[in-house]
């Protein structure tokens, strides 16, 4: 168990998750603003880990006593907008309970050790071979070759992801059919683009956490069963490991705050 005086600077913090993610490598869409996206009075004492920035993550961070929240989607998704209403009330119970963020998106997604693609590919015993799923010079997915029954497949992953009996929708997916080529994107995986180069790599099943309704359409007409998890479902992993890895490295306890979001 970590110490519960344990206490690190911000800067210290963040520097080496940084450096272990690769947060000034990794492209990544403008809104993400990877890194420390608010500072505080520090050190940080305990933290929290969430899959988003919201309210509610906010209160369970401030429930938990943690003065650090660390999240996949960070605060500024939207863009730029004024700091009213529901924006308002995040940073000014972020400020008045001196707590910092600190986002990874697609740093954290595409990690080897520490990353959601990663994590849900070995749960599910599946061996990556390459990358998938290319946005700019990265591969943020993974990919690779086994033979299991989709079925079988399709119910491990919905044991993984939902373990309280939500919903796992598939589609191409029936009895006799067997995965021998997959790849997996977590989050918002299913895509135009991901369905053609899951087709030109002779991919038969994709592990995704949500799609375009047309994808489901589209997927059946180019042979490949889809496996949509749920988005928050499939990306709840990266920021569990970044909260153990804190522990680890720093003795800092923390708190996995839930918040799903049905979707």
């Amino acid at each position: 168990m970590a110490a519960i005086d344990a206490s690190v600077p911000l800067e210290q913090l963040a520097s080496h998750l940084d450096a272990l993610l690769r947060i000034k490598d990794v492209p990544d869409y403008p809104g993400a603003l990877n890194g420390v996206q608010v500072e505080h009075g520090g050190p940080v004492t305990r933290c929290a880990v969430a899959v988003d920035a919201s309210l509610r993550t906010i209160d369970g961070a401030i429930a938990a006593g943690a003065n650090l929240l660390v999240v996949h989607h960070g605060l500024f998704w939207g863009g730029v907008q004024p700091l009213r209403g529901h924006l308002y009330r995040r940073f000014q119970r972020l400020l008045a309970h001196d707590i910092a963020v600190y986002s990874a998106h697609l740093p954290l997604d595409l990690h080897p050790t520490l990353g959601n693609n990663a994590l849900l590919a070995a749960a599910l015993g599946l061996n990556a071979t390459e990358g998938f799923a290319q946005f700019q010079s990265i591969a943020v997915g993974l990919a690779g070759d086994t033979d299991v029954g989709t079925a079988a497949l399709a119910q491990k992953l919905r044991e993984i992801t939902q373990p309280d009996g939500g919903t796992l929708t598939t589609v191409g997916v029936h009895a006799a059919r067997r995965t021998r080529r997959w790849a997996l994107c977590t989050g918002a995986g299913a895509s135009s683009e991901s369905l053609r180069e899951a087709a030109a790599a002779g991919v038969d099943t994709l592990i995704v956490g949500e799609g375009p309704h047309h994808t489901a359409v589209e997927a059946p007409e180019l042979g490949i069963a889809v496996l949509y998890a749920g988005h928050y479902a499939t990306e709840t992993l990266g920021v569990r490991a970044i909260g153990a890895e804190l522990e680890r490295t720093f003795g800092l306890p923390w708190s996995f705050i839930a918040a799903p979001t049905g979707l």
